[in-house]
């Protein structure tokens, strides 16, 4: 078995780069990766679909609350303040608190009420084009990819346009620094900007309720609906962060991905029928998110014959997963028209990202009108210049310059 470097540093963008022929080697000659984090911690990677499946469902062998598993080391990540407002979502919890937060969150996210949003979601998207349409040319992720799933987001919550540039920087030192808690340290100053932005909200909130999700989740914590002060911030923080930068991810690699390759873009472009499983490929393409959100050992056990000890970081690789060639033919191939599909992009148990139907439907009216109305978008500059952005968490692409 070859021993891979672990210093590898999994947030840089050297390692985004050429994050997915190192992860086809990991898959087949070191399924269980053992990593040293830029802090020190010792972390444990999975890459292939099955364990990372098994994983995304096993509540026993790991869990999601850091502050249950041991109280000191959450304690020692920030000021408690920001911490709960980090953490005290059902993301960061295990049964019975994250069915309880779940159910409550869930409310908003039904079916009918996501297909409630379709004429919405239409008018945004079609109101960004046409802003960038006679210019000739635009900056993808600035101009489209990031503004349409704030906006959407924004409209559910009651959030005012002109605070989503900061709201934008605040999430983003967030995915920056996520799982490297020198980062976290750093980053401190945005989180305490963004709890007291949240507070200030729900206090308006709580004067002048609207028929918005904040107001329904607040109501849910002042009729005694099990939702503590901590909880209804931290939740509202994580319907603006997973709000927005999954789906801006999902839409930015999209377009990218059909750069890449034209002749899949022209097969979309002639063929709209194709527009729900083209999402779903580009979803399994370039996961939007790298490597699902932490989860700790929560007992020891043996992995691969590797000793995995209680409290260990273990990063569940969604991204390797998804190009898993047990599971998915050619899956180095863009394939719009792909049937057999089960990626993990949502990933998958109790977890299973709960906007999910939201982000489909936005990637779906977004990426279907930009091919429509912009039939002859193509690269400004070379592919070498794309960058990816930093960070463990998220793929997303820091630019992504366009002509049309």
């Amino acid at each position: 078995m070859t021993t891979f470097d672990t210093g590898l540093d999994l947030s840089s963008p050297d390692f985004k780069r050429n994050a997915y022929a190192i992860y086809n080697r990991l898959r087949r000659e070191d399924p269980v990766f053992e990593t040293i984090l830029p802090d020190g911690r010792k972390a444990w990677m999975c890459t292939r679909y099955d364990d990372v499946l098994a994983a995304l469902k096993d509540n026993e062998r790991f869990t999601k609350n850091l502050q249950s598993l041991s109280p000191e080391e959450y304690d020692s990540v920030l000021p408690r303040k920001e911490m709960e407002l980090l953490s005290n979502h059902m993301l960061s919890a295990d049964p019975p608190d994250h069915t309880r937060l779940r159910a409550i969150v869930s409310r908003a996210f039904t079916p009918q009420l996501v297909d409630h949003m379709e004429p919405d979601i239409r008018r945004i998207a079609d109101g960004l084009i046409d802003r960038i349409a006679e210019k000739g040319s635009m900056e993808a992720i600035a101009d489209f990819a990031f503004p349409l799933p704030i906006l959407v987001i924004g409209q559910m919550l009651g959030i005012p346009e002109e605070d989503h540039m900061l709201l934008k920087k605040w999430s983003s030192d967030f995915i920056a620094a996520a799982n490297d808690r020198n980062k976290m340290k750093e980053a401190a100053p945005s989180f305490q900007a963004f709890g007291q932005y949240i507070q200030a909200m729900i206090a308006e909130r709580r004067k002048s309720p609207r028929s918005d999700l904040t107001s329904l989740l607040i109501d849910a914590h002042d009729s005694g609906d099990r939702l503590s002060a901590a909880e209804l911030s931290s939740t509202i923080w994580l319907l603006i962060l997973a709000g927005h930068e999954t789906t801006v991810n999902l839409i930015g690699n999209g377009i990218f991905a059909l750069l890449e390759n034209p002749d899949q873009m022209r097969l979309w472009q002639n063929d709209p029928s194709l527009t729900i499983t083209a999402v779903e490929e580009l979803l399994r393409y370039y996961s939007p998110v790298e490597i699902a959100t932490a989860r700790w050992a929560g007992r020891d056990f043996d992995w691969y014959g590797k000793n995995v000890n209680r409290g260990d970081v273990i990063f569940v690789n969604l991204a390797s997963a998804n190009r898993d060639p047990e599971h998915f033919g050619h899956p180095d191939r863009l394939d719009l028209s792909r049937k057999k599909n089960k990626h993990v992009a949502f990933g998958s148990g109790i977890h299973f990202c709960l906007g999910a139907p939201l982000a489909r439907l936005e990637a779906q009216i977004a990426l279907s009108a930009l091919l429509q109305r912009l039939p002859n978008i193509r690269l400004e500059g070379t592919f070498d210049e794309i960058r990816w952005r930093p960070g463990i968490l998220m793929r997303g692409l820091e630019r992504l310059p366009v002509a049309f």
